[in-house]
């Protein structure tokens, strides 16, 4: 299959409501953020530098299928994976692994970008098996799971990850955290600490604007007694 890349920004929108139809399908209502904070995060991305936020978009002729957001992280040069997802109509052709890689590609060149050699991990959020409830519900946990075992991806142990409300009256909501380690050491427990505070801080906080009283309160529940600010 061959793939055409592109990355939609504030000055490229063009394809920005066939990535929103997408994204409203395959992601069930809990878990979906409004549209606002994707612009947002394209905004921010003018005024954070060397921190950067990507929006990238796989098309086969004119068909989208597949898209992945993500922000890189200057300060723990590390990138983190906020959604990715494959058009249903096509899946099982290698769309989501390659989708990831070009995720990692385009985070290296920021971690460049900031002075660094190369970048140094990927980080994102998956659901635990608490939070489902049908069959179909854990068959598909599985199969994510799985599916970023087989991209490189390990779960990390020993931190309790919260991932902060994403509406007014949600509570936070407990994930597991999968992490690729670009380079030869693996990230300790204070490493990736360091990497969560970055993703509150960056991801949460100045593009949710999800208020730091509640973000300081979901780090310490995670047992980390640095505040947010």
């Amino acid at each position: 299959m061959n793939i055409s890349w592109d990355e939609i920004t504030e000055d490229n929108l063009s394809y920005i409501d066939k990535v929103f139809n997408l994204y409203d399908i395959v992601f069930p209502l809990v878990v979906r953020e409004p549209h606002t904070i994707f612009l947002n995060g394209l905004h921010y991305a003018r005024y954070r530098k060397p921190n950067n936020f990507r929006f990238v978009i796989g098309f086969e002729g004119e068909e989208l299928i597949s898209f992945a957001t993500g922000h890189y992280l200057e300060e723990v040069n590390s990138g983190f994976i906020v959604y990715i997802a494959t058009n249903p109509l096509v899946r099982s052709k290698g769309i989501g692994s390659r989708t990831l890689a070009k995720m990692e590609e385009l985070f290296n060149k920021d971690a460049i970008a900031a002075g660094n050699t190369s970048l140094n991990a990927i980080i994102l959020e998956t659901e635990t098996q608490d939070l489902v409830h049908t069959k179909e519900e854990k068959d598909n946990c599985e199969k994510r799971n799985e599916f970023y075992k087989r991209n490189a991806f390990t779960k990390s142990q020993g931190i309790p990850y919260l991932q902060p409300p994403l509406h007014n009256e949600d509570e936070a909501i407990p994930l597991n955290l999968f992490i690729k380690n670009l380079q030869k050491n693996e990230n300790s427990i204070e490493d990736i600490k360091k990497i969560i505070q970055a993703i509150y801080k960056e991801k949460y906080y100045f593009v949710n604007g999800i208020d730091k009283k509640v973000l300081n309160n979901c780090l310490l529940k995670m047992e980390m007694n640095q505040k947010l600010i």
